[in-house]
């Protein structure tokens, strides 16, 4: 066991920071790539870097009780700032980073924001306009200084400088530190997570030290983590699965947090570090493995017919070999093994996962095909279950003991049960305090008896793995009474790697009709390869031969569907290609991009009601919201196809893995 774990006085994350820094003060607790190099930084270092920062922020005025805004990318001094609101007794409140101004104003308005630390100008900018509609908000800390030379603003302090005056207090004060931690409490809330905002107005979720660290705990148990292991800190600050696998559980396990030097250089900064550990939502995995049938589509005759034959070998026994099962035959050992030296291994290196012990997913379902292909060249991903409300982890997979289609069994000290209407139900060390200023969220959520009502319908299945069906609300039936769950029809659909999004409809209808959403690099790669010309995503959704190669994908889900006594009715008789990409900047999607649906089905009216009707093509005008705040239209003619149901009496075969047409 960890020594973090014995010390029983180390209940608040700042105190398990002073720890590390006393236990392992010279192993590194954070890698951030700059310039292309890989900067290193110390348990020891970040507990003096946070005393500095929370000093300054103490001698602003910073006091105990209050909120701190967080606004960037994932950085270390972020992370920081975190652990400085902390040790003051304060809370930290992480905001999504590509979020537009006006989004930022509510959650800064709604949680009493006097203190921010951003990133960089972008976000300066964005906290500058909204500063008349947010009054209180009165000190703004930035990291980058690039651009920032002709700032004059009384409100504005860069990061370096907020750090000096810290170290001038702490040397006026040197008692002053060590007495707020101390007066810190487990019971104490740890952090405010916003939630997505699927059906409304995001709330704040009050997760307590307690809370987090617990969860972390069992997290870093479960699957043997301890302080030799490296994460990718990639995912929005705001999100609980960044706060809970990278900065709850280095706290916890005593690990390295390894920043990416931009967004667009994740993929490369993951081959370069080979984390051990990795989380990823369904989208992340997703997208990984378009951009891999992209490769695998433009490379050779003889490159393309080996991977494909090395595939069709995984998916026969590649799982069976993970999970230890000796039902495999030698020569089939033989043959994978071969594969693993000319394709699997250099494949998971390209990847940057040849190091993954274990690898999770969660926030919504992902397509069994997808969790196929990943556990069939050796990566052990693995499902869990759980929303911010019960920091995350309510279910997940054990090793050797994982099953498709489900998301594993309750984790221990947590208690799951299934309500009359079929609703999830949770009970768990890990849950929320409540909702920030929502008392009256909060008693709707939690019930008299402790449980949390997810909104996810579910089921145990024999073995005592739960099963998530969809969101409770969004279950339905169609017109003759069979069941309706969108998500899964949706999921099956953004398996292929052309469609990137789907929204399906169908509830109390007699047909399943789908929107579809193209993923313009796959399918401009194809296009390309084909010698289609066209001049944007609009351009390109239009094109029939466009239409001809999603319709050929909704068919083989159709044959999915079919082999399903439950689902056989919900095929997909029609769809259309939006003229747009869903976005969160047009309030279709969230920021965790979950699709709203009841937004979408509203805003889309017209096309809904054209499908239904028969009609051939709909046009539509749509107001989109650029980067830079501007508002504009988009419109465009939209033809609608129709698509044959399948009969198929016997189960269909599963779609190949991602494979390009």
């Amino acid at each position: 066991m960890l020594e973090t774990r014995q010390d029983a006085a180390a209940d608040t994350f700042p105190r398990l920071l002073l720890q590390h820094a006393r236990l392992r003060p010279q192993q590194p607790a954070f890698r951030e790539k700059d310039l292309g190099i890989w900067q290193t930084t110390s348990w020891s270092q970040v507990a003096d870097e946070v005393r500095a920062l929370a000093c300054g922020l103490a001698a602003l005025g910073f006091r105990r009780g209050m909120n701190l805004a967080i606004v960037g990318d994932n950085r270390p001094r972020l992370y920081w700032a975190m652990s400085a609101a902390q040790c003051l007794g304060g809370v930290p409140v992480p905001l999504y980073q590509d979020a537009p101004a006006a989004d930022m104003a509510f959650v800064l308005d709604n949680a009493e924001i006097d203190f921010t630390v951003v990133e960089d100008q972008e976000q300066v900018d964005k906290l500058l306009e909204i500063k008349q509609t947010v009054p209180r908000l009165s000190h703004i800390v930035y990291d980058d200084e690039r651009g920032m030379r002709h700032y004059a603003q009384p409100e504005l302090c860069a990061y370096e400088k907020l750090q000096r005056i810290g170290r001038e207090y702490d040397r006026a004060h040197p008692d002053f530190f060590q007495g707020e931690i101390d007066k810190g409490s487990a019971a104490d809330v740890a952090v405010i997570l916003y939630t997505s905002g699927t059906t409304g107005k995001p709330k704040g979720v009050c997760h307590t030290h307690a809370a987090m660290i617990a969860t972390a705990q069992v997290l870093t148990e479960f699957d043997h983590l301890d302080d030799h292991n490296d994460v990718l800190c990639y995912l929005p600050l705001a999100w609980v699965g960044d706060f809970l696998y990278s900065f709850a559980m280095s706290h916890v396990g005593g690990f390295c947090l390894n920043c990416p030097e931009s967004p667009a250089t994740v993929m490369t900064d993951l081959r370069e570090i080979g984390p051990t550990y990795y989380f990823g939502p369904p989208r992340v995995y997703e997208n990984i493995l378009t951009q891999v049938m992209i490769r695998i589509e433009d490379a050779s005759w003889i490159k393309r017919r080996m991977f494909h034959a090395a595939m069709k070998l995984a998916r026969r026994v590649g799982i069976r070999i993970l999970d230890g099962h000796g039902n495999v035959s030698l020569a089939d050992r033989a043959a994978y093994l071969l594969g693993e030296l000319l394709v699997y291994g250099p494949l998971k290196n390209v990847l940057g996962m040849s190091r993954i012990r274990t690898a999770y997913t969660g926030g919504e379902a992902i397509g069994p095909d997808l969790f196929d292909f990943y556990r069939s060249i050796g990566i052990n991903l693995k499902q869990l279950y759980g929303m911010t409300e019960t920091c995350v982890t309510v279910c997940m997979q054990a090793s050797g003991d994982v099953r498709l289609d489900t998301v594993g069994k309750p984790m221990p000290g947590v208690e799951v049960r299934i309500a009359d209407n079929g609703e999830v139900l949770v009970r768990s060390p890990g849950l929320m305090q409540g909702y920030w200023k929502r008392p009256d969220a909060t008693a709707e959520a939690i019930d008299a008896a402790g449980y949390f009502h997810t909104g996810d319908a579910g089921f145990f299945d024999t073995g005592g793995h739960l099963k998530i069906i969809d969101r409770a609300k969004d279950v339905g039936k169609m017109a003759d009474g069979t069941l309706f769950a969108p998500k899964y029809i949706e999921n099956k659909l953004k398996f292929f790697p052309f469609i990137k999004e789907a929204v399906a409809f169908g509830n109390e209808r007699d047909r399943c009709m789908a929107f579809i959403n193209i993923d313009m690099d796959a399918v401009g790669n194809w296009a390309e390869r084909r010698g289609l010309a066209y001049s944007g995503y609009t351009d390109l959704a239009a094109q029939p031969a466009v239409y001809d190669l999603i319709a050929d994908c909704v068919a083989r889900v159709n044959a999915d569907l079919a082999a399903d006594a439950l689902l056989a009715n919900s095929q997909v008789h029609r769809f259309l290609i939006l003229h747009k990409e869903l976005d969160p900047d047009d309030d279709e999607l969230t920021r965790t991009r979950k699709v709203r649906r009841g937004f979408i089905a509203e805003k889309y009216a017209v096309l809904i009601e054209a499908l239904y009707a028969g009609r051939e093509s709909q046009y539509i005008e749509t107001q989109v919201r650029f980067e830079d705040g501007r508002r504009g239209t988009v419109s465009a003619d939209l033809k609608i196809r129709d698509v044959k149901p399948s009969m198929a009496a016997k189960p269909a075969a599963r779609p190949a893995v991602k494979e390009a047409a």
